[in-house]
């Protein structure tokens, strides 16, 4: 390489002109035409021409001349024809090297001026030929057709990465209704969904390359600032619940299952039909539920008779219109069971049979499996037991206040919490775990006003239904048991250690042993559930709610030849394709209250609060807010010494529901 040899190479995709000032060996030292002196291996160099210039020429006066050749090189370069090159060469597909294509090009002055006019040509357009030093190849027609697509795409892209960017620019502005007039409606639903997933599942959205691109060009560097950007761009709210889009937990119904929906609800079925049904629309059933439910599975009878009483669980007969492998039902195992949700609820089946064909209104005659029970009046033993399909209507429609306000008025209702007293007792003598901790409530008014409640659990009403409920899903589940038919039972290992006997406990051991219980087990076959101290157990009792018991009323109606039975392996099949989705309810029910207590307690920073002294952290103490029943870090100064059980107050310092954090200091 000699001294004032005009050169040229590559740098950041593109090709730079220079003159050689110095070569030793490999290294080579050029001033390029933007005046700038670099230092490179001879083997960089792309093309080389006789051409040179002298080193007596001043600098600028060799940039000048650089800049000159590279003008010229270009002009001749704007002539070649790469499309009209292709159609003649590409259908030979052979390699054809620089001086026959300059010539190709240029057939009356391949000059080295032409020779580099190629390889700039071939160097900046790779749509029809590969590209090398020493070469160039024709693409295919197909690899061409490929190139076009992926350019498009590429084009398309940067695009939405300006137009994006500017959208965002004008929200952070202020101005989030405007939008870049030349965006369409199309590439903002684009940009959208791309935001969306950035903001999700950051990197590791699909999105992210482009989506960061977008966010970069409008200065936002966190996902806070882009959740808020979402916002002014009315794409979400405030209060957006992002879970529902994390677990990707389906809200509408497809158009297949409203379909079948409305066919089931417009056919004209005729349950009763079913010779092997009972008639028991004659007793005085009755639903006890809460004051906002509109999904009634499950209702109670109760006669007394001489000696005994004659109690009835009665539970809507879902399996006969929701058939196996139908479109409601393949939507309702993917769906796991229905939502409740401070803000909002998700049925696990369309509301038009959840809350009318399905469920157990009063007045209207409705299928159902019944579970009849023989119960001792004096002991309060269960004497015997009967299952079977039966015709049922409810008469009476109660909530739990309602009860709550009749256990000594109403015979029916003392009955009833007579029964659930002993049943409970017998539980507890078998080594039942009772934990008795109040339920929170969270709701929002029609208003939006935001309302928080403590609910006593052990209230008349409650036990009695909670009891009556564990009592027909252990016979359920004798019953399947007997019988050598799979479902999905439920079982529990003894506790790590209990802290208290029977249903002693204080508020911090219902509290700390509900930490030492062993994880239930879920299995195709019947085992002990010490935690509730039974020989067997399985849920069967919300089939309108709940796919675990519609699958176990399924086998209960195949005991009467009304479903076909479930295999072990089917029963297996089902239990793992409901673990992700059940995942996603408790995460998604739990993470919501939480959010909405958290912005409860955001308007009661400042305020003291009633804590109990769970343990000590290294950094403070683990406290429970009593009003809330939610855990947070107390941190004190050195000195300050505190127990377990010990009751302090509080005042809450800071909360964010968003980011999820709150923390309170010693009152």
């Amino acid at each position: 390489m000699e001294t004032g040899s005009v050169v040229e190479y590559i740098d950041r995709q593109k090709i730079i002109i220079a003159v050689v000032m110095e070569a030793k060996g490999d290294r080579i030292r050029l001033l390029n035409d933007a005046n700038r002196e670099v230092k490179l291996s001879a083997g960089r160099i792309l093309h080389k021409s006789r051409q040179r210039l002298h080193s007596s020429v001043s600098r600028d006066r060799q940039i000048e001349a650089l800049k000159e050749i590279a003008c010229r090189r270009k002009e001749l370069a704007d002539q070649i024809n790469l499309r009209e090159l292709w159609e003649v060469l590409n259908t030979e597909q052979q390699r054809i090297d620089l001086k026959i294509m300059t010539e190709l090009c240029f057939p009356e002055d391949p000059s080295e001026d032409c020779e580099s006019a190629v390889l700039r040509t071939f160097f900046n357009d790779k749509l029809y030929f590969r590209f090398s030093p020493d070469g160039f190849f024709p693409n295919t027609e197909e690899q061409v057709r490929q190139l076009q697509i992926q350019a498009q795409e590429a084009e398309r892209k940067n695009r939405l990465i300006e137009l994006g960017g500017l959208w965002l620019k004008s929200a952070i502005s202020g101005n989030g209704h405007l939008r870049p007039p030349s965006l369409t409606s199309e590439e903002q639903a684009e940009i959208t969904e791309i935001l969306k997933s950035l903001y999700l599942h950051e990197k590791e959205s699909r999105h992210y390359a482009i989506g960061k691109e977008i966010t970069d060009k409008a200065g936002i560097n966190d996902n806070e600032m882009l959740f808020q950007v979402l916002v002014r761009l009315n794409i979400w709210n405030q209060n957006e619940n992002i879970d529902l889009y994390r677990y990707d937990v389906p809200i509408d119904f497809s158009e297949d299952a409203t379909r079948e929906a409305i066919n089931l609800i417009c056919h004209d079925y005729s349950p009763s039909e079913e010779k092997i049904r009972k008639d028991l629309t004659h007793l005085p059933l009755m639903t006890i539920d809460g004051q906002s439910t509109l999904d009634f599975d499950d209702a109670l009878s109760i006669e007394e008779k001489d000696d005994h009483y004659q109690l009835g669980v009665h539970i809507a007969d879902v399996g006969h219109c929701v058939r196996k492998g139908c479109s409601i039902d393949t939507e309702a195992i993917l769906r796991g069971s229905s939502i409740y949700m401070p803000d909002m609820k998700i049925p696990m089946l369309p509301t038009s049979l959840a809350e009318d064909l399905c469920s157990l209104k009063a007045g209207e005659t409705r299928p159902g499996i019944s579970v009849m029970i023989k119960i001792d009046k004096i002991s309060g033993a269960i004497l015997h037991y009967d299952i079977f399909p039966s015709m049922i209507q409810v008469k009476k429609q109660l909530t739990y206040y309602e009860v709550n306000m009749m256990p000594e008025e109403n015979r029916d209702i003392f009955i009833l919490h007579e029964i659930a007293t002993k049943f409970r007792q017998k539980r507890l003598r078998d080594g039942a775990v009772h934990i008795s901790l109040p339920e929170i409530n969270i709701w929002l008014t029609d208003e939006g006003e935001l309302m928080v409640s403590k609910t006593n659990r052990e209230s008349p009403g409650r036990m009695l239904v909670s009891e009556m409920m564990i009592m027909a899903n252990w016979l359920m589940a004798r019953f399947l048991s007997e019988r050598n038919l799979p479902a999905i039972f439920r079982s529990q290992p003894d506790p790590k250690e209990r802290l208290y006997n029977e249903d002693q406990g204080t508020l911090f051991q219902n509290w700390m042993q509900r930490r030492l219980l062993s994880r239930f087990v879920l299995s195709s076959r019947s085992e002990r559930h010490s935690g509730l101290g039974l020989n067997a157990y399985l849920t069967a009792t919300s089939p309108i709610r709940k796919y675990f018991d519609l699958v176990t009323q399924r086998q209960i109606r195949s005991a009467f030849d009304l479903d076909t039975p479930y295999t072990d392996r089917e029963i297996e099949r089902s239990l793992h394709s409901l673990e992700q989705p059940m995942f996603s309810v408790s995460r998604l029910q739990y993470q919501r209250k939480r959010y909405w207590l958290l912005k409860y307690l955001e308007d009661r920073i400042g305020k003291k609060e009633e804590a109990l002294v769970l343990n000590r952290r290294r950094n403070g103490y683990q406290v429970l807010l009593t009003e809330y029943l939610t855990e947070c870090i107390l941190p004190v100064s050195s000195g300050v010494s505190m127990r377990s059980e010990d009751m302090i107050q509080v005042t809450i310092q800071h909360v964010n529901a968003r980011k999820d954090t709150l923390s309170v200091y010693m009152a």
